[in-house]
């Protein structure tokens, strides 16, 4: 059931209360909302009930709202400008620091600089050095506000010191251990704390095997970590295996979202999937390179097409199985290309595995091709009553389908070993390129059956 603070009634009163100005109603219906909901509220403004209400809340509320806009992170630069600077850069001061990276991430260096010269000297520094992280990889999404203790503590004293630390912490459930270096040692969770003697020393209670990502490591690596072992998070380390940040579960679920979104925007020949544009012209320019790239490609499958034109002139009821050869080979294609990068995205695709997968896929293809091509055999044979056209068509789709499905699942392989992302062999130009691997084979084998088919 839908919340009672999530329907659109509730909205209207808030923004009626927001324009007349009636601070401390609306304030009282506002943080009634989840901060996701607080989010949602503030997207959905106009600039003008935006502007009102950066009168409103201070730069820490203002933080807390902007932290919850996940699935809008492209108008972080327009909201920015909206605000003054002064109160921009205090409200980045009260978000975690891996959250203020990715708001100022989205704007050139001068407006990174002009806002981090303003900021307290603290948050500028950690904030920066975040920034200086390769983007997309473990250093880039930890944050470094968390709580490290040293082995020789009591729980009495750990306790003592989380009582301090909590309130700036990103989560507490894990404690990370580290020495005089501040190398990572070993880590405990909440619970150990709770349930051993206040004189206990954490050396002994602490688990020494701590799974741990380096700040080079990629981000999807990460996540599939994470994912394995059920981690709420996970420590960061430096190239001398010195705590630097932790990475928490739900910097990981905004990770995959953007991966999947990524993966589904370049399978389907797009920019950004999750980029609206409201311009169409923008919104045009984003697609014309795939669709020019997949336009050249198909003027060059009608080419092939007219190779064989004298096949076709030979025998005019060819022309009546092109759609059903290309479209079945472009599917199946696009069926193992999506189970290939999936394998990748898994993790399967590693070298001992791609020529499993590549094998697999052609068993596949050849039992669909050989099932499907008896069908249509068939079919056409009770239909038309040629014998010959429908063993040409069957033989056709039987050895378009074994080939296609080959394709789609060698060539992101192929790709993903050669370290370029496996999501570009996106649908469309595999389909396209199966469209002429289908003209050859079949155009060829009717050429060969020419004088059965006459």
């Amino acid at each position: 059931m839908q919340p009672k603070t999530d329907a659109p009634e509730y909205r209207q009163l808030m923004i009626g209360k927001l324009r007349e100005n009636n601070i401390e109603e609306f304030r009282s219906l506002f943080f009634e909302l989840h901060p996701y909901d607080q989010a949602k509220f503030f997207l959905k403004l106009d600039q003008p009930d935006r502007m009102l209400l950066y009168q409103i809340l201070s730069p820490e509320e203002m933080a807390n709202v902007f932290e919850n806009i996940r699935d809008d992170k492209n108008r972080y630069k327009s909201l920015l400008e909206e605000m003054h600077p002064a109160f921009a850069a205090k409200m980045m001061e009260y978000m975690y620091a891996d959250d203020a990276a990715d708001v100022l991430s989205e704007l050139t260096k001068e407006k990174i600089s002009s806002y981090l010269t303003i900021m307290d000297a603290q948050a500028a520094k950690s904030i920066s050095e975040l920034l200086d992280y390769e983007q997309f990889t473990a250093g880039s999404i930890m944050t470094t506000e968390f709580v490290a203790i040293n082995a020789n503590y009591t729980v009495r004293s750990t306790m003592d010191l989380l009582r301090k630390e909590a309130p700036d912490a990103e989560t507490i459930y894990y404690l990370y251990v580290i020495d005089e270096e501040k190398h990572l040692v070993g880590v405990l969770s909440l619970r150990d704390l709770i349930v051993h003697e206040d004189d206990t020393l954490i050396a002994d209670i602490m688990k020494k095997k701590v799974y741990s990502v380096s700040v080079a490591d990629d981000q999807e690596e990460v996540a599939r970590k994470m994912k394995d072992y059920n981690f709420l998070a996970l420590p960061v380390v430096d190239f001398q295996h010195r705590l630097v940040g932790i990475i928490t579960v739900d910097d990981i679920i905004d990770v995959l979202d953007e991966e999947a979104s990524d993966d589904y925007s370049k399978l389907a020949a797009v920019s950004d999937v999750d980029s609206y544009d409201p311009n169409a012209v923008s919104a045009a320019k984003k697609r014309l390179p795939w669709l020019i790239i997949l336009l050249f490609l198909g003027m060059f499958t009608a080419g092939l097409i007219g190779q064989f034109e004298e096949t076709l002139n030979k025998v005019a009821t060819l022309a009546l199985f092109i759609p059903l050869i290309a479209g079945m080979a472009g599917n199946t294609g696009t069926q193992a290309l999506a189970v290939a990068v999936r394998r990748i995205a898994t993790g399967e695709g590693t070298s001992e595995r791609v020529w499993k997968i590549i094998l697999k896929e052609a068993g596949t293809g050849l039992i669909t091709g050989t099932v499907c091509g008896i069908v249509v055999a068939l079919t056409i044979f009770i239909w038309k009553q040629k014998f010959f056209l429908g063993l040409l068509v069957g033989l056709s789709i039987l050895s378009t389908l074994t080939v296609a499905t080959i394709a789609g699942a060698f060539v992101p392989l192929v790709m993903h070993r050669l370290r370029i992302d496996p999501a570009v062999a996106s649908g469309p130009f595999i389909t396209t390129i199966n469209d002429m691997i289908s003209i050859l084979i079949y155009f060829g084998m009717a050429t060969l059956f020419m004088n059965y088919l006459l």
